[in-house]
């Protein structure tokens, strides 16, 4: 009966540690601080740093998130494009700066490598929260 309570326990081990999804790393995140925005409130800023490292921990296995920044009012045009493709009334562009393992995270980044000015587009209406729209080079 030991021999089968422990086979049982074993098997059920197994099964959970192959359930388990890595996630991406935010434990330290550098965030300088930034000029004033005559657009977003810090607040605003603030949340939209929060949307991007939430999206980052679920979907960026492998790596590690170590720099968030907001670029500033001088990208106000690109801000209005993007809330312009996505039929919203504000988008923001975070920056942000990730190391990648040796795992390639999912696969599509370059393994041992670090991403250096990787944008992440968030998008909302009117008094919503911030939501990850895109992300990436561009």
């Amino acid at each position: 009966m030991k021999r089968i309570i422990s086979i049982v326990f074993t098997m059920l081990l197994l099964l959970t540690a192959c359930g388990e999804k890595n996630t991406g790393n935010i434990d330290n995140i550098e965030i300088p601080d930034w000029k004033p925005s005559e657009i977003y409130t810090d607040n605003e800023i603030e949340a939209a740093f929060q949307t991007v490292k939430e999206y980052f921990s679920k979907e960026f296995d492998g790596c590690m998130l170590t720099k968030l920044y907001y670029p500033g009012d001088t990208f106000a045009d690109e801000f209005s494009e993007w809330a312009a493709q996505y039929e919203v009334d504000k988008a923001i562009v975070i920056y942000s700066s990730f190391d990648v393992d040796s795992s390639g995270g999912d696969g599509s980044l370059e393994p041992d490598s670090t991403y250096e000015d990787w944008k992440w587009v968030l998008v909302r209406n009117a008094d919503e929260e911030w939501e990850h729209a895109t992300h990436g080079y561009g």
